[in-house]
């Protein structure tokens, strides 16, 4: 489906286009697009916050990329040697070192010489109004890092140590929307909203999910100026990185394709992948909320309930860059860990995750207390889908745990 995001303009209804899928999901996938489904697109925002929570099928929302919102971050440093911006849809500028030099200075070598010519056009072309939007559905599960792995107690050290120094270095900017006007922090809202709804209908894991948005943040963080007509080759893009990384049988590319109603060719999406993976030097392996909760779950056992909540809890702070990019995502993790155990038992931070981490409850009380005014405030989001995931039996409906009024440490 294809997306108008121009001012005032509003999403409407579309009947589906002709795209043969190579895939025996063809048959169910139609069906369910018979439907009305999410469209990346325009409404005022009394439309937004008017529209009804409860509708069955969240393929059938519509949503809102307006944003009038002033956010302000704190500075953190690029993980890059490099930087990629993209200004006025005329020059390429390409910053080592912070010195910015224009594009067809004869600059590009190394390893910025990377991105050649098709590479330039596409970064030109993310900031060009032309492009549209759409959208899709649905869930998944499971962890970069095999679980089985995580549980060898003589390992355990060795991996926290090293996924501790990774994070640092695979952090986006909490500040990276400051250098891309077109985008709100609505617009990112309603982003991954859809990927929570694409990884749901492909059944792919819950460490895909954060690995998209990991590389969705990263990207955004080292390029200006990207329209909102591109927002979602964007975000397609990092999934479909993400799912070829840490998925046995990832989606085929017409099916990604499939995903935004066709308002996207399989040559463009390639062609971001391509752009994709050089902006991000091929750096995939990074530390996610999911990887380290799995970790602490290995070291301190949880039940079913307080397992489940502290992931609902975690994929709810991917939701919003501020202030949850101020955290590291090991604090994150141990955030929704702490949040969770004390909503289902009354329990806080063990003294098992407190030796085996150094985290005190002091070091991560701001997160759980940000995670708590999360989960506190999710009902009343126009975005539903993370809620409607984790009311399935598969997640022992914990989005229906009323969260606890007060914490005991505020």
């Amino acid at each position: 489906m294809a997306m108008d995001l121009s001012t005032n303009a509003h999403c409407s209804s579309h009947t589906s286009k002709e795209n043969i899928l190579p895939s025996n999901k063809t048959n169910a996938l139609q069906l369910q697009r018979a439907k009305q489904r999410t469209v990346l697109g325009v409404m005022s925002e009394n439309e937004q916050h008017g529209r009804s929570f409860n509708q069955e099928s969240y393929i059938s929302k519509h949503s809102s990329f307006s944003d009038s919102s002033q956010l302000a971050f704190h500075g953190c440093a690029s993980s890059s040697g490099y930087d990629v911006y993209v200004e006025e849809a005329c020059e390429v500028v390409l910053a080592a070192s912070g010195q910015e030099v224009v594009a067809g200075t004869n600059y590009l070598d190394g390893e910025t010489d990377c991105l050649q010519n098709a590479d330039l056009k596409l970064l030109l072309e993310l900031s060009s109004n032309s492009g549209q939007d759409t959208s899709m559905r649905s869930e998944p599960d499971f962890a970069l890092m095999p679980e089985e792995m995580m549980f060898v107690t003589e390992y355990a050290e060795d991996i926290h140590r090293n996924l501790r120094e990774s994070e640092i270095r695979f952090r986006p900017s909490p500040g990276y929307l400051k250098k891309h006007p077109k985008i709100t922090n609505g617009m990112r809202v309603i982003l991954v909203d859809w990927l929570v709804e694409v990884v749901h209908e492909y059944s792919l894991r819950s460490e895909t999910l954060h690995l998209a948005i990991n590389y969705l943040d990263r990207f955004l963080s080292f390029v200006a100026n990207v329209k909102q007509g591109k927002l979602q080759l964007v975000g397609i893009a990092a999934l479909l990185i993400a799912s070829k990384y840490e998925e046995n049988l990832p989606p085929t590319l017409n099916e990604f394709v499939y995903t935004t109603d066709s308002a996207y060719t399989k040559k463009q999406l390639i062609s971001m992948e391509h752009v994709f993976l050089k902006v991000l030097a091929f750096n995939m392996a990074a530390p996610t909320p999911n990887q380290f909760l799995h970790l602490f779950m290995s070291i301190h056992s949880v039940c079913a309930n307080t397992e489940n909540l502290a992931r609902y809890v975690a994929e709810l702070s991917l939701l919003e860059i501020d202030p949850f990019l101020q955290y590291t995502p090991s604090v994150v993790a141990a955030g929704a860990y702490c949040l969770a155990a004390y909503t289902v038992n009354r329990s806080l931070w063990p003294d098992s995750l407190h030796t085996f981490t150094g985290y005190t409850i002091a070091d991560i009380g701001p997160c759980v207390t940000d995670l708590h005014k999360l989960y506190i405030s999710a009902h009343s989001y126009p975005q539903q889908t993370i809620r409607k995931k984790y009311k399935s039996l598969k997640y022992c409906h914990v989005s229906f745990i009323t969260p606890p009024a007060v914490l005991p440490f505020l």
